[in-house]
C-alpha cells in the first residue's frame, strides 16, 4: 500500500461509528516507521494539528481508517513533529535520494508499506522527472537500515542504483 493512496481517506471512531475527519498527512520517524497520522482541518496560521498515534489505529484499508475512540485524537504542536510525508518543515515527498558517493537517484514520489507488517516502511518510490517516468517508469528502492533521512536528502549506501527496481502499482502491499 502507498501513503499517497491513503491521503484523504475518512477516519472513523469504532466506538460509535462517527467520522472524525480525513487523513491530511503522515507522521514518520527516522527509523522508517509511521508513528501517526495528521487529520485535515488545521487553521492557516495554527501551530497545532490534530493527530492520531499509530497505536490508536484499530484497522485500515482502501476505504477508511478505524481508530479506537474519539479520545485518540490529540492536538500536537507543529514544532514537535520531526518528519512528515507530504507537508511540514521536513517532508519526505520530493526529497532528493542521494548515494553516499554523490549519485542522485531521483526524488521521493511515494512511500510503500505493507498492511500486514503494520507501520514499517518497506521502500520508496523514486521519480527521476516527468519525461523519465514516462519513458522508463518510476523506480522502487527497498528500505534498509543503512538509509538515513537527512535534513534535505535521503542518504543511501553506494551501489543503491543497482538495487532499484521498476515500480509497479502494488508492491506486496
Amino acid at each position: 500500500m502507498k501513503l499517497q493512496e491513503m491521503i484523504g481517506l475518512a477516519v472513523f471512531d469504532v466506538e460509535n461509528g462517527k467520522e472524525i475527519g480525513k487523513i491530511h498527512d503522515f507522521i514518520l520517524d527516522d527509523n522508517w516507521l509511521i508513528t501517526g497520522l495528521e487529520l485535515e482541518g488545521r487553521a492557516l496560521f495554527s501551530t497545532h494539528v490534530k493527530s492520531v498515534a499509530w497505536e490508536d489505529i484499530v484497522a485500515y484499508g482502501e476505504d477508511a481508517v478505524m481508530i479506537r475512540s474519539q479520545e485518540a485524537v490529540r492536538k500536537v504542536g507543529t514544532g514537535e513533529i520531526g518528519l512528515t510525508y507530504l507537508t511540514g518543515k521536513r517532508k519526505l515527498k520530493e526529497m532528493q535520494v542521494l548515494t553516499e558517493d554523490g549519485v542522485l537517484l531521483g526524488r521521493v514520489s511515494d512511500v510503500y508499506f505493507e498492511q500486514e507488517q503494520g507501520n514499517t516502511i518497506l521502500g520508496l518510490e523514486i521519480s527521476d522527472g516527468f519525461v523519465s517516468d514516462l519513458i522508463e517508469g518510476r523506480k522502487w528502492l527497498p528500505c534498509t537500515a543503512e538509509m538515513a533521512v537527512g535534513e534535505h536528502a535521503v542518504m543511501v549506501p553506494p551501489m543503491s542504483e543497482q538495487r532499484l527496481e521498476k515500480a509497479i502499482n502494488s508492491v506486496n502491499g
